[in-house]
């Protein structure tokens, strides 16, 4: 009895402020799983014991960093079932697919409003949305542009005439060097020619539309710097490309973020956005952009804290800190007017090329594409088969799979 009385008085002056709750009866746990390695993570982490310290004793985020390879059916398999996180970090490419699965992913318009929407690119927001609603808040963005090294290319070429021009004076095959180089075999980089003259994968309804006649220009145009013009290397692997230009055998390459850390120390390298195509009346070459939102998961018990932590990891401050210290390009617009961003050569030149950079679909049919279009470029480019007769039989297979997923 004494013991019971003790309790209920310890109880009553924590009621009336007289004796601190501690944290585990008063801290609400939000579990954030994210991708992240090296100073990508150690600057998210930053940002998110920032958010812990602003709001102790009230939330508590927690962190859990998963491979990259095992997570996206990491999140499918553990989400739905509620055994997942209450956020998650993730490209838009799978975005279509968990909603179409369902139980996945919280849709976020009730809590937009104009002034968070203002916050971000446009073109970031739009890789958010699916079917007219929106599903995360975009956090940082990748593409590919041009990198050149300086000693070779003191100025990087602004429109393919002048690509060629100094890739020509580059070239010598007999020693192995190259004014290009780029994994050009690879639908996902073949893309920014694809859309630069006007083509694509899918129509407005969704519809495939692999051999487009702008999409047969973009092979043209292709071979042409192959074959005729003779600047780029013969089935270049991204091992290749990385020791020509190492060995100051390749001029400009065309690469997203990830090939910097590739790049060895010493060489002087320069961004810039990829050139225009006179071929396409001087429309620029628009490369897939990759976005990675911040996903309430839809069987989380706090979602309103979940949105509060999302909402607070796309503020200018915390964009700032992915920005300078992580090395990635935010998808907060705001940010690139900060002192310090604004003179970053890296994270200016990524800036200008999202400006053209076109979302990479993320309707679940976009899965039906990668296996055809590859088999198309390889068939080209290996000369076993017509630029139009490989296209003609990609559309057809994934006109055929988009068929079968949609009568599931």
């Amino acid at each position: 009895m004494k013991n019971l009385r003790l309790l209920i008085a310890a109880v009553c002056l924590c009621a009336f402020g007289l004796l601190p709750l501690t944290a585990s009866a008063a801290e609400t746990e939000i579990v954030l799983w994210h991708s992240y390695r090296a100073e990508e993570k150690t600057a998210l982490e930053k940002v998110v014991a920032d958010y812990n310290k602003a709001n102790a004793g009230k939330v508590k985020v927690t962190t859990l960093a998963v491979p990259y390879d095992a997570f996206a059916d990491k999140i499918t398999a553990t989400v739905p079932r509620g055994k997942g996180p209450d956020l998650f970090i993730f490209a838009q490419d799978r975005l279509g697919g968990w909603i179409e699965a369902g139980n996945t992913i919280e849709p976020i318009d009730f809590y937009l409003d104009d002034a968070l929407k203002k916050r971000f690119i446009p073109s970031t927001v739009q890789a958010m949305t699916y079917r007219g609603t929106t599903y995360g808040l975009p956090l940082n963005y990748k593409s590919i542009a041009l990198v050149y090294n300086k000693k070779l290319v003191p100025t990087p070429p602004k429109t393919s005439g002048e690509l060629v021009t100094v890739a020509k004076k580059l070239t010598d095959k007999k020693s192995g060097r190259f004014g290009l180089a780029y994994s050009y075999a690879d639908f996902y980089f073949h893309a920014a020619l694809m859309n630069g003259f006007g083509g694509g994968v899918f129509d407005a309804k969704f519809n495939p539309t692999l051999n487009s006649p702008e999409n047969l220009k973009s092979i043209d145009q292709l071979l042409k710097w192959i074959d005729k013009d003779g600047i780029l290397p013969a089935e270049p692997s991204s091992a290749l490309i990385t020791s020509l230009f190492n060995d100051g055998k390749a001029g400009i390459v065309f690469s997203g973020p990830w090939f910097l850390g590739e790049i060895a120390k010493g060489i002087d390298y320069g961004i810039a956005p990829l050139p225009t195509l006179d071929e396409a009346g001087g429309k620029p070459m628009r490369p897939w952009m990759t976005v990675e939102g911040i996903y309430v998961t839809a069987p989380s018990k706090n979602k309103e804290l979940a949105f509060d932590v999302a909402k607070f990891l796309t503020t200018t401050a915390a964009a700032k800190v992915l920005a300078l210290e992580g090395r990635q390009s935010p998808a907060n617009s705001e940010v690139y007017n900060d002192a310090e961003v604004s003179k970053d050569p890296q994270l200016k030149a990524f800036r200008e090329q999202v400006e053209v950079a076109v979302p990479m679909p993320n309707v679940p049919e976009m899965t039906m594409v990668w296996s055809p279009a590859t088999s198309a470029m390889n068939a080209i480019l290996k000369k076993a088969s017509k630029p139009k007769e490989a296209l003609d039989k990609a559309q057809q297979q994934v006109a055929k799979d988009v068929a079968g997923l949609r009568k599931k």
